[in-house]
């Protein structure tokens, strides 16, 4: 199956309370989204990781994380309700951006020493797929 007609399912499709199972119903919340599921997830293990921060990065690193965490599924959420195609991928390649912004703030603090930073970053390449895919979807079924 396409990768645009996956994102396309994903979309249109619920994810229970669980998410383990899907369920065939049209997407009614950004919630719905699997992406905005992923992206969440990421923001709740950059808080995580950024409470570990040395204090004096309370106001400096660690605010700047969170801010580009927070970020992409805001953005997701905000596009998701847009109507026209071009408005959606906008705000798509935002959150986009943030991710990308998330993956230096990701190498930086494995450089400085501050933690191991993996599992965030395996997160954040999930989130950085899905999105990718998501953002294609919406900008082919625009042609």
């Amino acid at each position: 199956m396409a990768l645009s007609r996956v994102v396309r399912y994903q979309e249109h499709t619920a994810v229970n309370a669980s998410h383990s199972m899907a369920i065939s119903k049209p997407a009614r919340t950004f919630q719905d989204l699997l992406v905005w599921q992923k992206a969440h997830g990421f923001v709740l293990g950059m808080y995580a990781f950024t409470a570990t921060l040395p204090k004096q990065e309370t106001y400096g690193l660690s605010l700047q994380m969170r801010r580009a965490a927070v970020s992409i599924p805001a953005n997701i959420a905000e596009g998701f309700r847009r109507r026209g195609q071009a408005d959606k991928a906008r705000f798509m390649n935002i959150a986009e951006g943030s991710v990308e912004e998330c993956r230096y703030f990701l190498i930086l603090s494995q450089d400085l020493g501050y933690g191991d930073t993996q599992k965030l970053s395996a997160v954040l390449e999930e989130v950085s797929r899905l999105l990718g895919a998501y953002t294609a979807a919406i900008l082919a079924s625009d042609s």
